[in-house]
């Protein structure tokens, strides 16, 4: 089975022979390209045009992250499922409106369904989150009166605020509170936590999507611009509540993050490396995380429950069948 590598030291990222090797003066590392799904770089990291046709050739995704710990960018290999006629579809679904509000009100509803998920979860656990469901689900009875994606994203952003505001009370540790989100940069430990979860979110659908014959590029909910992707965008509202933000519920309060994890530059806020290495530990161990598929009848990863969400959009982008987003049962 494939794996994601992270790389959070200094070095040079090289192929030798038929494998991947990693150089620090410390050492080298080999890294068997048969078990690699994905490369994460997160260091200062040497690599040539040698090692990335070899990773083209063996359709590894290379994923690099800035100083902050942020997707800066991605080094995807060539598409090994491109499908024209589904790209043409999937044009289609944009530029017709109907199509595209259809799809974009999938993911936000899928997204305010899952935060509410959440909300259920810890208010069976004694957090005090009265009223905070019933406006959520006010907001998510009212998403067939938005006319527009934007209308739509407008509206999801209530749910959010309404939503991050019922944080304090989920976490057992007055060193994080959320106050209010804020992004370029975050200004608290909270943000930063969202940021960081947030963007492996983004970096993890984006190579779902690869593997499949959806074009990234073309969103619904996200305008599909000069942006590089917007449909990985798009998925990840549905995942972000069940994944990244069980994962920093769970790290506060088993007090396995704590504020010296954390560190400041004068503009922001942001995670340590080790930091940053507890939260990919824990975020790779949740999609290892696996539930009972309804109609599968087995149990499968939350990654791989990504994977399904995105041939259950390509079937209805080309065989006309309804797309209903996926909703955490527990």
């Amino acid at each position: 089975m494939r794996k994601p590598i992270y790389i959070f030291n200094a070095g040079t990222l090289e192929r030798h022979q038929n494998t991947l090797a990693f150089s620090t003066p410390e050492g080298r590392r080999f890294v068997p390209v048969e078990t690699t799904s994905e490369i994460h770089v997160f260091g200062e990291v040497t690599l040539n045009a040698r090692l990335l046709n070899f990773l083209s050739q063996s359709a590894i995704p290379l994923h690099v992250y800035n100083y902050y710990g942020y997707w800066a960018g991605s080094y995807m290999p060539r598409e090994q499922y491109v499908s024209g006629y589904v790209t043409l579809e999937q044009a289609a679904h944009y530029l017709d409106p109907l199509k595209r509000m259809a799809l974009a009100r999938a993911f936000v509803q899928g997204g305010i369904e899952n935060m509410l998920r959440v909300v259920t979860y810890y208010s069976r656990r004694g957090a005090n989150l009265d009223g905070v469901s019933e406006s959520m689900s006010a907001v998510l009875g009212g998403l067939h009166l938005a006319g527009t994606p934007e209308e739509l994203m407008a509206m999801e952003g209530q749910c959010r605020d309404r939503y991050y505001g019922a944080w304090d009370s989920i976490f057992r540790s007055e060193d994080f509170r959320f106050d209010q989100r804020t992004r370029r940069p975050p200004q608290n430990r909270t943000n930063a936590l969202l940021s960081f979860g947030n963007s492996l979110m983004y970096v993890t659908v984006l190579s779902e999507i690869y593997r499949t014959h959806l074009d990234p590029r073309i969103g619904f909910l996200h305008t599909t611009n000069q942006r590089r992707y917007t449909l990985n965008l798009d998925v990840a509202e549905i995942f972000k509540p069940i994944i990244v933000d069980r994962v920093i519920f769970s790290l506060v309060n088993r007090g396995e993050l704590q504020a010296r994890d954390f560190r400041s530059d004068g503009s922001g806020v942001f995670l340590s490396e080790r930091g940053r290495k507890a939260f990919v530990e824990a975020y790779e161990a949740r999609l290892k995380d696996t539930i009972q598929h309804l109609k599968l009848r087995r149990a499968v990863s939350y990654r791989r429950l990504i994977r399904l969400e995105l041939y259950k959009l390509e079937k209805h982008i080309i065989e006309d069948e309804p797309y209903v987003p996926y909703v955490s049962r527990w």
